[in-house]
């Protein structure tokens, strides 16, 4: 009963039987015992959520994020208990974080729904009360017989059962599900094929059992059993008789077949199932980030909670009497209130933790992607395909990768097979002109003339035009010359269609030399050899699988004999043949693949009447098999694919992309080491691994090949190590095969990877899919965890992409299969080298940044609300205003970062991919590592405490500074704060920004004219809706002050100035090669730099100034050619300065000197400007301040400071000190040149 409730309830599925019986037209049995099984509707549901379950599903994915989470707890802690600030704080924000991803979602799952609705309600005929009926696909049920006519997509999975023509054949396009663009064949078994109207098939009697629904594309196993008027028949059905959904109907005028497997239970909807989900390397670190900020923020609090009743405890400790508390606050647990007041600081201290970061995040990652789409460069002009992003979250990961699996046929080659050579009967040929040519024979035929073949050539060119599954259409057969002399023009008019590209150059070779393959019927196929036509019955097709490595067909020839074809790779046909020239051709074989070529085997076998018998029996009992199908079906073609005559083998070349070499190199320039791994032969991948570069002819390669056991295994390692530690300065390689691969993880894996770690380049050739992902889980999970990318181009690539962190899809020759799992797909394998140096170093450089200003704004935001508990005596009193708390990291400070994580280019993307070496500069986390970390925060607590103290200091405590003469208030002096740190964290954003679009401007200063717009609005306007309004005409007030003005600028230019030094010394000094690369990147060698230090006479401060930031920066365009650029020292020339540490002292010494003149001239100007300021004082009184009692203001103490500040502000706004510093650079470099400087030397003019 419970386990019934439980499988009511959807927790526990119903229990479901390896197989399903279907009825076909829905014709249950009237007697005997049946029991109705469920199946699924035929509605196709990828929508995530619906109406009733969008609001709690949606908060409950979005509350599973920590920082989300978090902030909801503060949110009820703050309606819990009494708090020093309001719930509207914390619930603002995160009200719009989740509302903004609610909305976000809510948009993709909608359009998710209007999809499906579109293809749910699409119009359908299906076969009911003997007529066609027109209805919806979505209720379509398992059982009914549907039609499908030319060029529509099949509604649900259906089983054949007949077509337009008389074989009941029909030709499909699986294009829309692996990519594959060939026609291939579905064939009715012969008992339903001749039901070709309505009404024979609405009087059809038969029954359907099948496996349940799996994804495999490529498996079916069933059986039809039709009940006729004697007897039972039972036909197998394979993948053969499985039309799929999704798949298109071509070159047939209808067909009919029965539901199978309905919505989301047919093949296609299986394979939408969503990947393993990646995680960046970003993505982790800001996860520990956020770790160590909660601790951070645990720490303030409990502090602050100590320090509050450690203070209230001292005797002298007397209660103010406007906070004096209650009766029931006096008679409360000592403990409960102190966890009520550590509840009250994790509330004002709640902000350190960023709740806007995930959100902003999101929105970089998902805007940002769409640059890789929109890049021309690349857009591949032949295929007319461009790159495509199939997730956004892993962009920054491009960036991070030290590690490259890559797949060969297909990924490096073109896969555009090209017949080369062959060997026949231990004789090698070339294709000469359309005639096979044996080796070594240099008298060419004329065009035209073609001798006849040899019996071994006519046999051998027979099974490679018969052992295949290549379509051709059927139209194209009709008005073929018939000329045996002429197959050229034959070949010509031929266009065939091949899941294979070896398969395809094979038939096609054979058509020029004289055997053309004309078609198939399904049942039989034809040829012309030298013109005459013959006709094979098509008798059974053993399909290619990886595990026999090759494919068979078994034909009954003119004469009436039974013959097998089978073609494969050399190790699946030589140790089956045991007649033949086996020798030579293994030999021929070898020097093929040594050449670079792609190898098969031909081989054939005759069958007796007996024997055949017993191989149809055979097949016949696996095929109809409803369990273990797959197992005997191996057992069948093992018995027959055996006594093999070796016919020959085929050598097909696969050309190299273009600018594959040059993007190997590229990747070995960035520090990433590429692996190949293939399922070729051993000599055929070290040939392609030589001519693409991979292996230099210099590197010294090593192999582990053809062991056997585990004991040669391990010694062979154990001699590679040794070989390794010898000649640690040669570069080395090594090659391993699938066999000894498998032997070297089961018991030595950390002698293999200790081997591979230390060879620059990796070659795993005969390697099975599941094989190369266990080679990239390998390298993967290795102690260093190194970022790994795995790039391919068909399905046998699948595993290792979705294994690897970052997979890449080629958009080959072989389907979808790749670029559908894939997490980015590129039409050719030299874009690699623009996504991984020029898009990815992009993305990781904004993200990093990203990350790290946002932890260090918020710790500028908090830290002055924590030191003022020490002036507020820990009684939790806010120092800003709530709405500014609200706002701060949703309006005010939000836009210029994410525009800068967007657009932000601090190199030209095109020197990014010109010089691959400064992708080391960000290798291994460089810049989210603990280092840069540490800095950023510690960054933060300077300014926090610049911010704080410089304005307390500035503003004093017993001075009237406001144009009133009323004292300044806590609100006023925490808006001077918040005033500040706006304006500092804007402008230290715009200091690292590198390039600069009207839309970085706008942002950038619109912030802050928005803030101060928004704060003379917010303070100046009587709110009716707000209990309290503190706020209210205080920042009027405090731009009505001098001294407010000159505290802004003051503090402003002090945090920013140490940040400017420590970036001049830096790129003096220790320039990385990023920052070489900005200086030298307009190609004028070091003008940018030259811009910054020196400027010609009569140069407005102003312009110094902005030409300083922009040399900084590293991003300008200078106009004039530094009058020193002749005598500039080589060393910072070439962008450094290693190695000239004599230049270094003379330049430092020269500074020393400058600096002292330096403070001469400030001097005199500032006395000058304090005489100015004091005439202009006595003159007019009112004109600074406002204040109309001259005697009473001056006789006033702090007078005295206010003339020094206005003083210096006005020195300060003049410029003055920026172009002094600059000048005394030049003046350094200038004594540099006369030999340093000298007693006397002075700057002053």
């Amino acid at each position: 009963m419970w386990r019934w409730i439980r499988q009511q309830l959807g927790f526990d599925p119903p229990h479901q039987s390896d197989t399903r019986t279907i009825y076909i037209a829905n014709r249950f049995p009237q007697h005997g015992h049946y029991v109705p099984q469920k199946f699924a509707d035929n509605r196709i549901i990828s929508s995530k959520y619906t109406v009733w379950n969008f609001v709690p599903k949606n908060l409950f994915e979005q509350f599973r994020r920590v920082a989300n989470f978090y902030f909801l707890i503060i949110f009820l802690v703050q309606l819990m208990i009494d708090t020093p600030t309001s719930p509207v704080t914390s619930g603002l924000p995160l009200f719009f974080v989740i509302t903004v991803t609610a909305i976000k979602q809510g948009y993709e799952d909608w359009l998710r729904h209007k999809s499906d609705n579109e293809v749910n309600g699409a119009p359908v005929y299906v076969v009911r009360s003997g007529g066609l009926v027109k209805t919806r696909s979505k209720n379509i049920r398992v059982g009914d017989i549907v039609r499908v006519a030319k060029d529509e997509t099949f509604p649900a999975d259906l089983v054949l059962l007949s077509s337009d023509r008389a074989n009941g054949s029909c030709h499909v396009t699986t294009a829309s599900l692996d990519g594959e663009t060939n026609l291939k064949t579905h064939v009715a078994v012969s008992q339903t094929a001749v039901l070709q109207s309505v009404a024979n098939l609405d009087k059809l009697d038969a029954v359907i059992e099948c496996q349940q629904p799996e994804a495999d594309l490529y498996r079916f196993v069933g059986r039809i059993t039709i009940s006729q008027q004697i007897e039972e028949v039972v036909r197998p059905l394979g993948p053969e008789s499985l039309l799929l959904r999704g798949a298109r109907l071509k070159n047939t005028k209808e067909i009919f077949g029965v539901a199978v497997y309905t919505g989301m239970e047919t093949k296609m909807a299986l394979n939408y199932k969503s990947k393993s989900q990646k995680r960046s390397a970003v993505e982790k670190s800001m996860n520990s980030f956020l770790i160590i900020y909660l601790i951070i923020l645990l720490f303030e609090a409990i502090l602050s909670t100590i320090l509050k009743y450690t203070w209230q405890s001292e005797e002298k400790w007397d209660e103010p009497w406007y906070n004096e508390k209650t009766e029931h606050e006096r008679n409360s647990s000592k403990i409960l209130r102190f966890i009520s007041d550590f509840l009250a600081f994790m509330v004002l201290y709640n902000f350190i933790i960023p709740i806007s970061l995930y959100v902003t995040v999101e929105m970089q990652k998902f805007l940002g992607s769409f640059f890789i789409g929109w890049d021309l460069d690349l857009y591949h002009e032949e295929t007319k395909q461009k790159a495509q992003v199939n997730t956004s979250d892993l962009n920054e990961e491009l960036g991070q990768v030290e590690y490259v699996f890559t797949d060969k046929t297909g990924t490096l080659t073109e896969n555009e097979m090209q017949f080369q050579q062959c060997s026949i009967n231990g004789v090698k040929y070339r294709e000469i002109n359309g005639k096979l040519v044996p080796e070594g024979l240099i008298e060419d035929i004329p065009d035209g003339i073609r001798p006849g073949l040899a019996q071994e050539e006519g046999l051998f060119l027979k099974a490679v035009s018969l052992c295949h599954t290549v379509q051709i259409n059927n139209d194209q057969a009709d008005g073929i010359c018939d000329n045996p002399w002429h197959t050229n023009s034959i070949s010509s008019q031929l266009e065939y269609y091949a899941s294979s590209p070896d398969e395809k150059a094979l038939v096609e070779a054979a058509c020029r030399i004289g055997v053309v393959f004309t078609g198939t019927d399904g049942e039989s196929m034809e040829i012309k050899s030298l013109g005459h036509p013959e006709r094979y019955k098509l008798l059974h097709v053993l399909e290619f699988d990886p595990c026999r490595r090759r494919m068979s067909v078994i034909v009954e020839s003119p004469s009436g004999d039974k013959l097998l074809f089978t073609k494969g790779a050399e190790s699946a046909i030589l140790p089956y043949s045991t007649r033949g020239e086996i020798e030579k051709t293994r030999i021929h074989v070898d020097e093929f693949a040594l050449k670079g070529l792609r190898t098969l085997c031909v081989a054939y076998r005759k069958f007796t009447p007996e024997e055949y018998k017993e191989v149809d029996q055979r097949l016949y009992e696996a095929k109809t098999a409803l369990q273990q199908r797959e197992e005997r079906l191996t057992e069948a073609f093992n018995f027959i694919e055996k006594d093999l005559e070796l016919l020959g083998a085929t050598g097909v070349e696969d050309k190299l992309q273009d600018k594959v070499q040059e993007t190997i190199e590229a990747l070995r320039l960035a520090g990433i080491k590429v692996w190949v791994l293939t399922g070729d032969k051993h000599e055929t991948a070290v040939s392609v691994s030589l001519s693409c570069g991979h292996f230099h002819r210099t590197m010294n390669i090593m192999e582990l090949v053809q062991h056997k056991s585990d004991s040669s295994c391990a010694e062979q390692l154990t001699q590679l190590a040794r070989r390794i530690k010898d000649d640690h300065v040669i570069q080395h390689g090594l090659v391993v095969d699938g066999t000894s691969l498998s032997l070297a993880l089961r018991q030595h894996e950390k002698l293999f990877m200790e081997v591979c770690r230390k060879c620059s380049a990796v070659l795993c050739c005969r390697m099975a899919p599941l094989q190369k992902a266990k080679v990239v889980r390998l390298l993967k999970t290795s102690p260093e965890k190194p970022i790994t990318l795995a790039v391919g181009d068909g399905a046998n690539d699948v595993s290792m992409i979705q294994e690897a962190h970052v997979g890449i899809g080629i958009m080959g020759k072989e389907g979808r299969q790749a670029v559908r799992n894939s997490d980015y797909a590129i039409a050719r394998f030299k874009f690699l080298s623009k996504l991984l140096f020029a898009h990815g170093h992009l993305y990781y450089i904004r993200i990093a940044t990203l990350v790290q200003y946002f932890f260090y704004k918020n710790v500028c935001f908090i830290t002055p609300q924590f030191l003022y508990q020490f002036y507020c005596l820990f009684s939790q009193q806010t120092l800003y205003d709530s709405v500014y708390l609200t706002l701060y990291n949703i309006c005010f400070t939000s836009l210029p970062v994410l525009m800068y994580s967007l657009f932000e280019q601090h190199v030209h993307p095109h020197v990014l991919q010109s010089k691959p070496a400064l992708y080391r500069d960000i290798s291994k986390n460089a810049h989210l590592g603990y280092k840069p970390f540490l800095y950023w925060t510690f960054l933060g607590f300077a300014h926090a405490f610049v911010f704080f103290y410089g304005s307390y200091l500035l503003m004093g405590e017993d001075t009237s500074l406001l144009g009133n003469g009323q004292m300044y208030g806590n609100w006023t002096f925490g808006t001077l704060v918040f005033t500040v740190m706006v304006i500092t964290v804007t402008i230290k954003m715009a200091l690292e920004t590198h390039f600069w679009t009207w839309i970085n401007h706008f942002v950038t200063w619109g912030s802050i004219v928005f803030y101060f717009v928004f704060s003379l609005f917010y303070g100046g306007i009587i709110w009716p809706f707000l209990h309290t309004q503190d706020m209210y005409f205080v920042f009027v007030q405090l731009l009505s002050s001098g001294s407010a003005w000159f505290a802004i600028i003051i503090i402003v230019v002090t945090c920013l100035f140490l940040d400017v030094v420590k970036k001049v010394l830096h790129r003096h000094l220790q320039p990385t090669s990023t920052e070489k690369a900005q200086l030298t990147e307009t190609g004028t060698g070091l003008s940018c730099l030259d811009s910054m230090c020196c400027f010609s006479d009569g140069e407005t401060a102003c312009a110094s100034l902005r030409r300083m930031l922009e040399g900084v920066t590293g991003r300008c365009s200078p106009t004039r050619v530094n009058r020193y650029a002749d005598w500039y020292p080589k060393s910072v020339l070439g962008g450094g300065l290693d190695g000239n540490s004599d230049f270094i002292k003379r330049y430092v010494n020269a500074w020393s000197r400058g600096t002292i003149d330096l403070l001469l001239e400030i001097l005199l100007m500032f006395s000058k400007c304090f005489l100015q300021e004091a005439v202009l004082l006595i003159s007019k009184p009112k004109t600074l301040h406002g204040f109309s009692n001259l005697p009473k203001y001056v006789a006033h103490l702090s007078s005295i400071k206010l003339f020094v500040i206005t003083s210096v502000t006005r020195m300060l706004l003049s410029g003055h000190i920026f172009s002094l510093m600059i000048h005394v650079h030049c003046y350094a470099l200038s004594r540099f040149q006369a030999g340093g400087t000298k007693e006397g030397d002075t700057f002053l003019p």
